[in-house]
């Protein structure tokens, strides 16, 4: 676990020096549009949910009106609990969004949930096999849990590869991880 750990704290400390040095035109634009590849892989799946950022996270919320424009339909993440509880939300990206709980935003207590078919998920760290290092509350790996056939992509910047992420017996690798640059499929994709 403390290794964990302090792979967190380097991956938070790489990512925002890398975002702080980023152009400002290049963060508007990044993650604005739907790569051929990733509309590919995703297919005839129809919802797909999505997180919004926080800090300096890789912005997810900008794929909605991509999404939208190939006819999919759009979810975000909402957290309900300290417990991981979370359940996705029907989302236009035109809709308002409410304060939630530990600083998130998301659609309002109402709104329509959705049971995904892609979920796509913020990260601190990424690896070549799928691997997925997040902030630690499990709240990912309880919704990859609840969802097994939905498909698993991280959303990143490209410096948060590293070479090997330690994984635990309940961490499902991810599918693909789409950075600014890339789109990097698993064997499993």
């Amino acid at each position: 676990m403390v290794e964990k750990q302090q792979l967190r704290e380097e991956a938070r400390s790489r990512r925002r020096a890398f975002v702080a040095g980023l152009d400002p035109l290049a963060h508007r634009l990044a993650f604005k549009v739907l790569p051929s590849p990733l509309a590919q892989m995703i297919g005839a799946r129809d919802t797909v949910a999505l997180y919004t950022a926080m800090d300096d996270e890789a912005p997810a919320q900008r794929l909605g009106h991509a999404l939208i424009a190939h006819g999919k339909t759009v979810a975000l993440a909402c957290a309900l609990d300290r417990l991981g509880s979370m359940e996705f939300r029907r989302w236009n990206p035109d809709d308002p969004l409410v304060p939630g709980p530990f600083g998130t935003s998301h659609p309002p207590v109402g709104s329509e949930v959705l049971n995904p078919d892609v979920i796509v998920a913020p990260l601190l760290a990424f690896d070549a096999r799928m691997g997925r290092l997040g902030q630690g509350g499990g709240y990912y790996d309880r919704a990859f849990a609840r969802h097994p056939d939905a498909l698993r992509i991280g959303l990143a910047w490209s410096v948060q590869e590293i070479e090997i992420v330690p994984t635990d017996p309940w961490d499902l690798p991810l599918d693909a991880v789409l950075t600014e640059t890339s789109l990097i499929e698993g064997v499993l994709a």
